[in-house]
């Protein structure tokens, strides 16, 4: 059990795919014992193309109440982060982006040093960008100094989702919709392997607390 780890999930999502799985990997790090935040970044679109798509507008306002705004406390809190971003091109969301440059801070006081972190996405097409959009995530990781934590082919949740090694992604398809069931629990286990080797990488002094 991940004793005493703490999860960051943070991340971006418009109408609501990314938001599911989110929810789902953060319930796979509280099943193995982490205690863990699910905060959303700053929206940063106008009211007028938001409010061009229904599914949209019932995301942002769903959500606006239920779901606190990610910080930069989160980052110092956590032990460990998961980012959830919507593929915008082969890149991620400038909402997540803007958050994301926000950190240099912390950066440079070594914050965000030998923490392990994932990600996750989602696109329309199932080759609309995922990959791309979870390695340049993985750059990030690398500047921070961070152990990347990708999901790679540790178990047949894995491949029954789509078999994306890098992160959890989802193809909305169109009309889009929400993360199938083998997708869902494709994340609870990536946020259950970010807890876990969360706790294993841990000085044994600090994890026998």
């Amino acid at each position: 059990m991940a004793k005493d780890v703490n999860i960051a999930v943070i991340y971006y999502s418009a109408t609501g795919n990314v938001h599911s799985l989110a929810e789902a990997l953060a319930e796979g790090a509280v099943k193995a014992g982490a205690h863990v935040r699910v905060h959303r970044v700053p929206e940063l679109a106008p009211d007028t193309a938001i409010d061009a798509n229904p599914d949209w507008r019932a995301h942002v306002d769903r959500t606006r109440e239920t779901v606190p705004e990610a910080r930069l406390d989160d980052l110092a809190w956590a032990d460990a982060y998961a980012f959830g971003t919507p593929t915008r091109f082969g890149m991620v969301s400038a909402q997540l982006k803007q958050f994301l440059d926000q950190a240099g801070g912390l950066w440079l006081n070594g914050v965000l040093t030998d923490k392990p972190a994932t990600a996750f996405t989602s696109s329309i097409n199932r080759h609309g960008g995922q990959e791309t959009t979870l390695v340049s995530l993985f750059n990030l990781f690398s500047h921070w100094g961070s152990i990347i934590v990708p999901p790679g082919y540790t178990d047949p949740v894995l491949y029954e989702a789509g078999g994306n090694p890098y992160g959890v992604s989802w193809p909305t398809g169109q009309p889009p919709e929400l993360p199938d069931d083998q997708t869902l629990r494709a994340a609870q286990y990536q946020g259950q392997r970010l807890a876990e080797i969360t706790q294993r990488l841990r000085p044994k002094e600090e994890s026998t607390r």
